[in-house]
């Protein structure tokens, strides 16, 4: 029987935001393919540090002992390596522990005409032009940060942030704040108050983590003293009393936060501090430069704000 994908919370991922390839990259750049080739395969047995997105992937990954033998979570390579130089990012992949067994090796292709066919939910790259040109053909993708971001913690815990319009929503209220004003923004957001938002990139994927929490939701009911290990906060710029339309939108939805911060134009980076999430996900590369040092932060590059101008 085939391997079942569309039950599961499928992460496509490029090496480039797994781990820290910027040696190899220069290499490549400065000496060409062949170079590159000799130079991966001299090194195979070295293995590679992680990324900015490592966190991330090594505390989704775990969720999937939540339900042993049936995976909730798949991680597939897309990698723009051909299968010859791929073979140092697969060993670092076993060597760190990490349960990715399934890639894709496209000798300088782009991947994004391949996340239908996997049921990728979320596609995450260093690469600016793979991740808009997987945005541009209507998939959710987003360009991993820059960032010295260490995660310490000893726990499993998993803390995943995500503004609002123009990533979990589209960005239909946005483009009203940005034609009109605050005031009037804020008017019409207190009409529609009680009509959801149309869903954004990364609504598909937060439903499927939705399925996880239901499952974290039974845990919790037959066992009080159950610790949750994912927990998803909203940071946005909104606040009274364009608050109410993203309550309703969530409901409408049938997913949950945990928290959510309406901080009214405060730098989303004093509350990221606090919250200290393994990753957040904002269209508006304003709000991510200042968080992005200090944590790890994904540009989803959707709607009218990120179109070349």
């Amino acid at each position: 029987m085939p391997y079942d994908l569309a039950s599961r919370l499928v992460v496509g991922l490029a090496s480039s935001a797994l781990f820290d390839l910027r040696e190899s990259h220069q290499v490549f750049r400065e000496s060409g393919e062949e170079v590159y080739r000799r130079y991966q395969r001299e090194h195979r047995h070295r293995v590679l540090a992680p990324g900015v997105a490592f966190p991330f992937i090594k505390r989704l990954l775990s969720l999937n002992s939540l339900r042993p033998g049936d995976p909730l979570v798949e991680v597939i390579l897309l990698s723009k390596n051909d299968p010859d130089t791929g073979l140092r990012v697969m060993d670092s992949i076993a060597a760190h522990g990490l349960g990715i067994s399934r890639a894709v090796f496209l000798q300088g292709r782009s991947p994004h005409p391949y996340i239908d066919a996997l049921e990728i939910s979320l596609f995450l790259s260093a690469d600016e032009a793979d991740v808009r040109a997987a945005n541009a053909a209507g998939h959710a993708a987003g360009q991993v940060m820059d960032s010295a971001f260490v995660d310490q913690d000893g726990d499993e815990e998993l803390r995943i942030a995500f503004d609002f319009d123009g990533v979990l929503a589209d960005d239909q209220s946005e483009a009203v704040f940005q034609s009109a004003g605050l005031d009037e923004f804020h008017q019409h957001e207190r009409r529609h108050a009680a009509i959801p938002v149309s869903p954004g990139p990364l609504a598909p994927f937060l439903r499927k983590l939705r399925r996880i929490q239901a499952i974290e939701d039974e845990r919790a009911l037959a066992d009080r003293g159950y610790s949750r290990r994912l927990r998803v906060s909203i940071v946005t710029a909104r606040n009274a009393p364009a608050h109410e339309r993203v309550v309703t939108t969530l409901r409408d939805w049938g997913v949950n936060a945990n928290e959510a911060f309406f901080l009214g134009g405060i730098e989303k980076r004093q509350v990221l501090a606090v919250l200290k999430p393994h990753i957040f996900f904002d269209d508006q590369q304003s709000h991510l430069r200042p968080a992005a040092a200090d944590l790890p932060c994904v540009h989803i590059p959707f709607g009218a704000l990120n179109r070349p101008r």
